[in-house]
């Protein structure tokens, strides 16, 4: 492993570290970790950081056919003290290496190599165990039904679990155990055989709409249209969701925040610039409770399937509710609640 912190594409303050991750079929493997770490007052450092959130690590995991990008994003984290930290996973941005099929991976567990590399870079033990500094987790779509499936499987680890927009269910539960076989079958028999491309570029149009703007992204690493679907790769997403569907046991405090409504991306219009046209939101709603025992749902009208990429009004308002949960969740000192300290 690299241990050499280098500026970023992104610019100051954003430094990037390349995490090896050794190699598979198509050779060596590599994710990437990006940091933008809280600024600290000469005050700060004389009688301590007072801001809520100093204690606080921040893992960020991008969603599919995307990576990290969002400067904004870090900047909320950074301006409450904590230290934010986002994954370029193996075979996304800027971890793909020549002769790799984007983004492909045939069980969504092999990811936890890429977060156990993570932490340690971090500073934190690799299998997520406790340190003097909280962490939370926060994923985008794909990224967001990853990090609920290793937070399931590493009790304790997190404080805190943030999914933005995050792919728990194959649309209804329904088509999900109908497709599941024939894809588990095609995965096994051709794993990168692909399936048609449905994506029209309507989403990307879509963020560019609600920005005002072209978006600051390297189009390689993030293309007008999603890379291709592989066979095995939506066996492992499927897998995935029959997890979700089972039950997970998330301990720590879940907050979702979705579109408030789906639209179909079947022709261009204004509608899908105030809609998740990726997602079946309220399917998602109600997956969402399947995660542990602690889950928040906030609906943001007028959202991108990317909250944080909507327009300002609802990009407004998704940063002002996550934060609200963020501060009641993590940004306060809360005295000890004994049992029966409050009887009838």
């Amino acid at each position: 492993m690299a241990h050499d912190w280098v500026a970023d594409v992104l610019g100051e303050p954003f430094e990037q570290l390349t995490l090896d991750l050794g190699e598979d079929s198509e050779g060596p493997v590599v994710a990437t970790l990006v940091r933008s770490l809280a600024r600290h007052s000469v005050f700060a450092n004389l009688l301590g950081d007072r801001r809520p959130l100093h204690d606080v690590d921040v893992l960020y995991v991008h969603g599919w056919s995307d990576y990290f990008f969002q400067r904004s994003l870090a900047r909320y984290w950074n301006d409450r003290g904590a230290d934010f930290y986002a994954l370029d996973l193996r075979k996304y941005g800027r971890s793909i290496r020549p002769g790799q099929t984007p983004g492909y991976i045939a069980d969504l567990t092999t990811y936890d190599e890429d977060i156990a590399a993570a932490l340690i870079a971090m500073g934190r033990p690799g299998d997520g165990s406790s340190t003097d500094r909280r962490l939370v987790l926060v994923g985008h779509s794909t990224g967001g039904l990853t990090l609920s499936i290793w937070a399931s499987n590493h009790p304790d680890a997190a404080s805190a679990l943030i999914l933005n927009s995050p792919w728990l269910e194959f649309q209804l539960g329904v088509v999900r155990g109908a497709v599941a076989p024939v894809v588990e079958l095609q995965s096994r028999l051709r794993p990168l055989g692909t399936l048609p491309q449905v994506d029209m570029g309507f989403y990307t149009r879509a963020q560019r709409e609600a920005a005002g703007r072209e978006l600051d992204v390297n189009p390689e690493w993030r293309p007008e249209q999603t890379t291709a679907v592989h066979h095995g790769w939506l066996a492992a997403i499927l897998a995935g969701h029959a997890k979700v569907a089972a039950g997970l046991h998330v301990s720590a405090p879940v907050c979702v925040l979705l579109s408030q409504k789906s639209a179909v991306p079947a022709r261009w219009s204004d509608e899908l610039t105030r809609t998740d046209s990726v997602l079946v939101v309220d399917d998602i709603a109600r997956a969402a409770l399947k995660l542990g025992d602690s889950v928040t749902i906030e609906r943001i009208p007028g959202a991108l399937h990317d909250v944080f990429l909507s327009r300002p009004e609802a990009r407004d308002t998704a940063y002002e509710r996550m934060d609200r949960w963020v501060m009641g969740s993590l940004g306060t000192s809360r005295l000890p609640l004994a049992p029966g300290t409050y009887g009838a």
